[in-house]
């Protein structure tokens, strides 16, 4: 045999391995013709077309005179509910492949029909969390140095646009938006989570916020802290057990600072401070505050213990 034809005989081994039932029956999902598929690029868009909604004349190509918003949100609006629909249909079919077809279609219309009627109010609580970030740091220059530049924005605008989407019992859409913003950004914040207004995350990358997270309102976290679980109980058969509430629960008026570590169902009481790289996994009563040791001493400086 030559060396072409022994390098071709390896290529078709590993098509045939890779193309064999068996080996992918847990990772390949097979398509029938004309189903609907999730899009990644498609629900890019959509971000971008609700972010540009939220926020005019900042995430668009085009430029925004006052007298032209009317027009443009018109626009913008019609073009969101078109590809909001398809995709939560595609998300809808994604998670059940037995459904009703024409039952589906109806109910996603229904659904990007009513998340549109809800972006007033997420611009009102991201308004919020915009002017906390602001007032938090004294280097930012203005309210649209915000929305263009900080990461936390664009994170936490994603996590809002799906935890909307979730309450509404959408499907692994939601999922698929916050994990873009976790690439886009390296904060990492669950759909499900519960957050306040006044919202701050400064710096941002490497901040993780678990899916039974709630948080209260005006709460600033820093890089890299974590809002995490402990090890998960297991059933008897030793499968995970899901669904349990299994992070924390920061109230309001918080600030935890860089690399600190919140794991497992503790509250972390209102007005506290949380210091960096902390690790702390008892309740932290209010007005408290959680520091390392210093260098040769024992005794614990603060609030609950950890």
């Amino acid at each position: 045999m030559d060396f072409r034809n022994k390098l071709q005989t390896k290529i078709n081994k590993a098509v045939e391995e890779l193309a064999s039932p068996k080996s992918s029956e847990m990772l390949c999902r097979v398509y029938r013709l004309g189903d609907p598929q999730p899009s990644i690029k498609k629900l890019e868009r959509i971000v971008n077309l609700t972010r540009e909604i939220i926020f005019p004349g900042f995430f668009a190509d085009s430029t925004l005179r006052s007298q032209s918003i009317p027009h443009y949100i018109g626009v913008y609006v019609d073009e969101l509910y078109g590809l909001l629909t398809e995709q939560i249909f595609a998300g809808i079919y994604f998670d059940n492949g037995d459904i009703s077809l024409e039952e589906t279609k109806v109910k996603s219309q229904e659904i990007a029909a009513e998340f549109i009627e809800q972006l007033p109010e997420i611009r009102r609580v991201l308004m919020t969390d915009v002017k906390a970030t602001y007032i938090g740091d004294p280097a930012s220059k203005s309210y649209g140095e915000v929305v263009f530049c900080y990461p936390a924005i664009r994170a936490i605008s994603n996590y809002r646009i799906a935890h909307c989407l979730l309450n509404m019992d959408v499907p692994l859409i939601p999922r698929i938006i916050t994990e873009m913003a976790h690439s886009e950004t390296g904060i990492d914040i669950h759909p499900r989570a519960q957050i306040g207004e006044s919202f701050t995350i400064d710096h941002g990358t490497g901040v993780v916020i678990g899916s039974t997270c709630i948080i209260g309102n005006n709460v600033k976290l820093y890089q890299g802290v974590t809002l995490g679980a402990k090890s998960f109980p297991l059933d008897n058969n030793g499968n995970p057990i899901k669904g349990v509430p299994r992070h924390p629960i920061v109230e309001d008026n918080v600030v935890i600072y860089a690399q600190a570590t919140i794991l497992g169902r503790i509250t972390i009481g209102k007005d506290s401070v949380i210091g960096g790289n902390v690790w702390v996994t008892n309740h932290v009563q209010p007005n408290s505050k959680v520091l390392q040791y210093k260098a040769r001493e024992s005794s614990f400086i603060g609030g609950a213990g950890i």
